[in-house]
C-alpha cells in the first residue's frame, strides 16, 4: 500500500530543534501564545470512549495515549511556529451509555473547555456527543463508531466521522462473502443503533449481491450469552450457509467462543465477522478466526510506515494499535493541522479548513474529507485472519487480501441524505 505523504518521517529530522523551540513557545514566547486567536489562550482536545467496559482494548485509554502522540508529533513538526504550544489532552469514560455520554460531552466542551471531542464508540453515544457538538457549535470527530447516521439523516456542521462505517463493512465482507458463494445468511446484531445500522447495511449489500438474509435477529447489549442465537442457527430450515455477526469487542470475543464451543462451523454454518479489530484476534487466538474474511480500516504491518508507527506505540503501550487507536492518531493530528491552517481554535474557522482537505498520513491513504457530508474517505482493506503456521510473531494476525478505493470504500455522498 504506497504512502504518498509520511509526516512522521519529518518529524524524525526536526525532532532536535524542535525539543529546543518548545520550552519557549511553552513560556509563552513566539507565535504559540496564539495572538489571541486560541480560545482560553490553548487547545482542548477531549477524547471520550469506552475505558472500562466491552471496548475498552479496541480503543479505550492507548487511544489517549494515540492522541497524545499527535500532540507531540504536531509540537515536534512546527516548533515554535505552531499556532499554540499549549495543547492540552483531556479524557473521560463514557460506558457505552448515550445518557452518560451526553452528560460528559457537556462537561468536556464547559467545564474542561475541548474544543473538539474525539473517538466515542458506540453508534448511540456518537450520536448524543453530536447534538451536543452541534448545540455548542464544537467539534466532534468521531473515530470508533459506526453508524452512517453521523454523516447521514443526522449529521450536522460540526460533526465529522473519521475512520469507518456500516456502509464500508458491509459494501467490503458483506459482498465479498456473498460472491463468495455464501447466500443464505443468519445475522445476530447488538440491539442498538450501531447493531441495527450494521444489519440494514448488511442486507443490503448481501441482497445486492444475489444473496438472501433468511433472518435477523437482535441481542442484548453488552451480552456474555449467545447460546440461543447459535443453537438457532443450524436448526432453521433452510439452514443459513453462513452466520454473520455484526458484535464488536468484548461481544464477539463472546460469540465467538461460544459458536466454536457449539461446533457450528462443523455443522455447516460458516461465521463472517461484520467487524472485527485486531485486539479481538489476539483475545482469543487465530484459531479461533483463522480464514475469516472481513473488511479493515487500517493494520499496523502492513507495510513498513505502518509498522514503524506501530512500534512508537507499543513502546508507550506495550500492546499493538488498532485501527482505532490509529484512527484516533490520525484525527487528532488533522485536527491540529487544521487549527494551524486556519490560525485559530475558533469551529467555524477550523470546520472550513477540514472541509474538501486532501491529506495522508499514517492512517489514511488518499484520504480526504468531503464537505457536502464530512464524511472522511480513504483506501479500505479487505482483510484475512492467517492460519496459526503462517502468525510469524505475536500480533501478526491478518494478510491483507485487497485494497478498497476510498472512492469505492463508503457511501456515495449522493447517497448520503446529509443536509447541513
Amino acid at each position: 500500500m504506497p504512502r504518498n505523504i509520511r509526516e512522521w518521517r519529518v518529524l524524525s529530522a526536526v525532532a532536535l530543534a524542535a525539543a529546543l523551540t518548545t520550552t519557549v513557545a511553552a513560556c509563552g514566547g513566539g507565535p504559540g501564545g496564539g495572538g489571541g486567536k486560541i480560545s482560553d489562550d490553548k487547545i482542548v482536545l477531549g477524547v471520550l470512549n469506552d475505558q472500562s467496559g466491552v471496548y475498552s482494548e479496541l480503543s479505550g485509554k492507548n487511544s489517549v495515549t494515540a492522541v497524545e502522540m499527535a500532540v507531540e508529533d504536531f509540537k515536534a513538526k512546527y516548533g515554535e511556529d505552531a499556532v499554540s504550544s499549549n495543547i492540552e489532552v483531556v479524557t473521560a469514560d463514557h460506558q457505552n451509555k448515550p445518557d452518560v455520554a451526553n452528560t460528559k460531552a457537556q462537561e468536556l466542551y464547559d467545564r474542561q473547555k475541548a474544543d473538539v471531542i474525539l473517538d466515542v464508540p458506540t453508534s448511540s453515544a456518537a450520536l448524543a456527543v453530536a447534538g451536543q457538538a452541534a448545540a455548542k457549535k464544537k467539534l466532534h470527530i468521531n473515530v470508533t463508531a459506526a453508524t452512517t447516521e453521523l454523516t447521514g439523516a443526522k449529521c450536522d456542521k460540526y460533526t465529522f466521522h473519521w475512520a469507518y462505517d456500516t456502509y464500508m463493512l458491509a459494501n467490503g465482507t458483506g459482498t465479498s462473502v456473498t460472491a463468495a458463494g455464501a447466500k443464505d445468511w443468519y445475522i445476530v446484531y447488538p440491539d442498538y443503533a450501531f447493531g441495527q445500522d450494521m444489519q440494514k447495511s448488511f442486507t443490503t449489500a448481501i441482497q445486492n449481491g444475489g444473496g438472501q438474509v433468511l433472518a435477523a435477529d437482535p441481542t442484548p447489549f453488552p451480552n456474555d450469552d449467545f447460546s440461543t442465537f447459535l443453537l438457532k442457527a443450524p436448526e432453521m430450515s433452510p439452514k443459513p450457509s453462513v452466520l454473520g455477526t455484526m458484535h464488536a469487542g468484548g461481544d464477539l470475543v463472546n460469540l465467538v467462543k461460544q459458536y466454536n464451543e457449539f461446533g457450528l462451523r462443523e455443522k455447516g454454518v460458516d461465521l463472517s465477522v461484520g467487524l472485527m479489530f485486531i485486539t479481538d484476534i489476539h483475545s482469543l487466538g487465530v484459531e479461533a478466526f483463522a480464514g475469516t474474511t472481513f473488511t479493515d480500516a487500517w493494520y499496523w504491518n502492513a507495510d513498513p510506515d505502518n509498522r514503524a508507527w506501530a512500534d512508537r506505540f507499543t513502546a508507550k503501550t506495550g500492546t499493538r494499535p488498532s485501527f482505532a487507536h490509529a484512527g484516533n492518531y490520525s484525527a487528532a493530528l488533522q485536527y491540529l493541522e487544521a487549527v494551524q491552517r486556519a490560525g485559530t481554535d475558533g469551529s467555524d474557522e477550523v470546520v472550513k479548513s477540514l472541509e474538501g482537505y486532501a491529506f495522508n498520513d499514517v492512517f489514511a491513504t488518499n484520504g480526504q474529507v468531503r464537505a457536502e457530508d464530512h464524511r472522511m474517505i480513504h483506501d479500505s482493506y479487505l482483510a484475512e485472519v492467517k492460519s496459526p503456521d503462517q502468525v510469524t510473531e505475536e500480533w501478526d494476525y491478518e494478510e491483507i487480501v485487497e485494497t478498497i478505493p476510498a472512492a469505492e470504500a463508503f457511501r456515495p455522498v449522493a447517497d448520503s441524505g446529509c443536509k447541513f
